[in-house]
C-alpha cells in the first residue's frame, strides 16, 4: 500500500472493503479491494489467488481494468480502475421515476452483453451481476466489474448473505440449491435489463421466503408498452424458469436489433477478434483460451483449472450441459495462453457507418484468409 494514498472508503461487503486511493506516482485514482485472507484455509487462499489471476486476464473495453494485486499483513489487495461515472444502480435511482429512452437502455445493455460474452467465451462465470456491479466511466462507457472475489459459496443461504441487502438477482435454480451455470448469469442480466426499463426490481418481497417463492414462480409485473416488442420479449426470454430455455449471451448478440449496435462500441479489429472464432461461441472442451496478463504483474501466473466440487464456487465452476440421451458433461477451463498487449484505439465517432462496416468486413476477411492459409499449410505438410 506504500504506492497509494487512501482517499476514502467507498464500499464494504462480505468480501471486505473497497477503498478509493490515489497513486503517489501519477496522482491517478484507483479502487483497491481489501480482502481479509488471514482466517481463510490454505485451499481458500489458493482459490482466491486463482480468481485474481483470472481477473487479471479480463482485458476488454467494457470490463473494469485490473491493475495489480499484492498481499500485506493478512490481506489481499486488488487494484482496479476507478469509474468516475458511478454505478448503474445510482444512475437508476437518480431518475426519480423518469424512464430511460429505449435507445439509452439498449446501448447500455449491448455493452454489458459484450463484456459478459468476453467472460463466458472463456468459460468463466461472473456470479454477481447486478446494477451495483455495472459502472460508468467519465465518458459514459459501461464497464462490468466486481467479480465477487474470494466468496466460496455452497448454499443458497450463504449466497443470499453475500448480496448487499435482499438478493434480488437470484435465479430459480439457485433458490432450489442447484448448481450455478452460465444461464444463471443470464437470469441476473435479465434482472438488470428489467431494472433499466422499470426503475424497479423484477422480484421484490418483504422477506427472503416470499422473495424465493416469487422467483421460483417466475411471475413479474409487465414492462411498459412504451418499449418495443423485441425488448419486452427479450426480458421474458431471460426470465424463463428453465435455464435451458434462456438465451445465451452469444445468441442475444446475434439478434438483428442488437447486432446493429455492436459497431458503436467495438473497433472492427476487436469485433473480428471477439466474433470470428466459432469455437468461442459455445461452452465446450475446445473453448478458446483466456488472455494472460503482461509479464511482471503480481499474482498473474495461472495454473490449469482444478475441479471445484462446491457448486457455487465463483471461477472454474464446471458448466453442466445435458444432451438428450447423454449423461451430463462437465467442461473445465483450459490453461491460459499469452495475449497481445493492450486494446486497439477506439473508433472516431466521425466515421460514416458504411466506412466502419467496410473496415469490419475487411478485418473479418483478413482473419479468415489467415486461417485458410494456416489450414492449407498444415495440409501441405501432411502430404509431404
Amino acid at each position: 500500500m506504500d504506492k497509494y494514498i487512501k482517499v476514502q472508503k467507498i464500499g464494504e461487503g462480505s468480501f471486505g472493503k473497497a477503498i478509493l486511493v490515489k497513486a503517489k506516482e501519477n496522482g491517478k485514482q484507483y479502487v483497491i479491494k481489501e480482502i481479509n485472507i488471514s482466517k481463510m484455509s490454505n485451499k481458500e487462499r489458493e482459490e482466491s489467488r486463482r480468481e485474481v489471476a483470472v481477473l487479471a486476464n479480463m482485458k476488454h473495453p467494457n470490463i473494469v481494468l485490473y491493475r495489480e494485486s499484492f498481499e500485506e499483513t493478512g490481506c489481499l489487495y486488488i487494484v482496479m480502475d476507478y469509474c468516475e461515472g458511478g454505478d448503474l444502480f445510482k444512475k437508476i435511482n437518480a431518475q426519480k421515476g423518469v424512464f430511460f429512452s429505449e435507445d439509452q437502455i439498449m446501448d447500455w445493455f449491448v455493452q454489458i452483453c459484450l463484456a459478459l460474452k468476453h467472460v463466458h467465451d472463456r468459460k468463466i462465470l461472473h456470479r454477481d451481476i447486478k446494477s451495483q456491479n455495472i459502472f460508468l466511466t467519465k465518458d459514459g462507457t459501461i464497464q462490468l466489474g466486481d467479480f465477487g472475489i474470494a466468496r466460496v459459496l455452497n448454499s443458497t443461504v450463504e449466497l443470499a448473505r453475500t448480496c448487499i441487502g435482499t438478493p434480488y438477482y437470484l435465479s430459480p435454480e439457485i433458490c432450489e440449491n442447484k448448481p450455478y451455470n452460465n444461464k444463471s448469469d443470464m437470469w441476473a442480466l435479465g434482472c438488470v435489463l428489467y431494472e433499466m426499463c422499470t426503475l424497479k426490481h423484477a422480484f421484490e418481497a418483504g422477506n427472503m421466503k416470499n422473495l424465493v417463492l416469487k422467483i421460483i414462480s417466475g411471475s413479474f409485473p409487465p414492462v411498459s408498452t412504451r418499449y418495443s416488442h423485441e425488448l419486452r420479449s427479450l426480458i421474458s426470454q431471460l426470465f424463463k424458469r428453465n435455464p435451458r430455455e434462456r438465451p445465451s449471451v452469444n445468441s442475444i448478440l446475434e439478434k438483428m436489433f442488437i447486432v446493429k449496435r455492436i459497431e458503436k462500441f467495438l473497433t472492427p479489429q476487436l469485433i473480428a477478434e471477439e466474433f470470428s472464432h466459432k469455437m468461442f461461441q459455445k461452452f465446450g472442451p475446445h473453448a478458446g483460451p483466456a488472455k494472460r496478463p503482461a509479464q511482471g504483474q503480481n499474482l498473474a501466473s495461472v495454473a490449469p483449472a482444478h475441479k471445484i466440487t462446491k457448486p457455487a464456487a465463483k471461477y472454474g465452476v464446471p458448466l453442466i450441459l445435458k444432451k438428450s440421451g447423454d449423461s451430463a458433461k462437465k467442461f473445465f477451463e483450459k490453461p491460459i495462453t499469452k495475449c497481445k498487449q493492450g486494446l486497439p484505439p477506439p473508433l472516431k465517432k466521425g466515421k460514416p457507418l458504411d466506412e466502419r462496416r467496410k473496415m469490419f468486413e475487411e478485418a473479418v476477411k483478413k482473419k479468415r484468409l489467415e486461417e485458410k492459409q494456416q489450414r492449407e499449410q498444415i495440409s501441405y505438410m501432411k502430404v509431404e
